[in-house]
């Protein structure tokens, strides 16, 4: 049994929490909120996992040396946008050699960071990893089976975080890959808002087919420019967490998309969600990203076209057909 604290109380920290407490493990729930942390100790329940019961044997807190002080793991599941906010604030309480597990998806705007590289920055006596993968946390909450990656700059790191995670439902590979795993998470949330308008504007299976597998070589082309393996972009936080994040119904990035392509703007997509929507977010990183490394992203394009020029979704579609015609993959040739 380990000793954890999660850092968030959003749906993802909840369900979390639930999963490593009926793994055995004594964990702590954290929030800035107080009114939140009161709320989860008097229902035992969030409001957005329905069906989802917090086990007895789980604390709750509003105070951060308490839910890192003393800590074998400690879980940063903060919205992406919070992530450095958040670390500074542990930083007082947090130990040399400290495992700390990031599990939030995005790239910072300004910095163009991953969530480990910002962690790192402000940790840096801490140890610090990733978990990433297909894993909705409306699923993850009433244990249905579910397959993640744990990355680690080293391999005992990811192994322990892997033997703490894993049960009969939850099964945790392991990787060296730690930016490939991160640019996956984080860019798919793009494609997601993408799939999401096509539903809006009326658009079928073929429109979502087409959507899902040039993105995954956006995604797959963007890593290999950044030193990452292309083989990531194949694997369970790539292509796997793609298809979930653009088919789901449980997925916000696909739930705003949706409601951009019937015409809303941005903002009021994600007021209607109501919850964070990493994919606008990571939009302007992945754009600018692709400027950085010089690497042609035309899903990632379009979509900043219309969430930040006022583009429609229609039209971005049809600009994105009637490119210059191309091969699909440069790297073959005819005999």
């Amino acid at each position: 049994m380990a000793k954890i604290g999660v850092l968030g109380s959003g749906t993802w920290g909840t369900a979390l929490t639930i999963h490593l407490a009926k793994c055995g493990h004594e964990v702590t729930l954290w929030s800035a909120f107080q009114e939140e942390i009161a709320a989860l100790s008097e229902t035992y329940r969030h409001k957005n996992l329905p069906g989802a019961v917090i086990p007895e044997t789980v604390q709750f807190t509003s105070d951060t040396e308490k839910a890192c002080s003393g800590m074998d793991l400690l879980i940063l599941a903060v919205p992406s946008i919070f992530t450095r906010e958040t670390a500074v604030k542990m930083r007082p309480y947090v130990r040399e050699g400290q495992i700390i597990v990031n599990v939030a998806k995005g790239i910072e705007e300004n910095s163009l960071k991953t969530q480990t590289e910002i962690t790192e920055e402000e940790l840096p006596m801490a140890e610090v990893a990733a978990l990433s993968g297909p894993s909705h946390a409306e699923e993850v909450s009433i244990g249905m089976p579910t397959a993640v990656v744990a990355a680690a700059h080293n391999r005992k790191t990811a192994m322990y975080i892997q033997e703490l995670f894993m049960n009969p439902r939850f099964r945790v590979y392991i990787s060296p890959d730690m930016k490939g795993v991160e640019i996956g998470g984080s860019l798919k949330n793009v494609i997601a808002l993408a799939a999401g308008m096509a539903d809006g504007l009326g658009y079928g299976d073929n429109t979502m087919a087409a959507l899902i597998t040039r993105g995954i070589t956006e995604m797959a082309r963007l890593g290999k420019a950044m030193g990452s393996s292309p083989v990531t972009f194949y694997g369970l936080t790539g292509l796997g967490d793609l298809i979930v994040t653009c088919e789901s119904r449980h997925s916000r990035n696909r739930k705003a998309g949706v409601l951009i392509g019937q015409g809303k703007t941005a903002k009021e997509a994600m007021d209607e969600v109501q919850m964070v929507v990493e994919g606008v977010y990571s939009a302007k990183a992945g754009r600018q990203l692709a400027e950085r490394y010089g690497v042609e992203m035309p899903i990632v394009e379009e979509v900043n076209r219309i969430l930040f020029e006022g583009k429609s979704a229609a039209d971005a579609v049809s600009d994105l057909m009637c490119r210059d015609k191309t091969t699909e993959h440069p790297d073959l040739s005819w005999e």
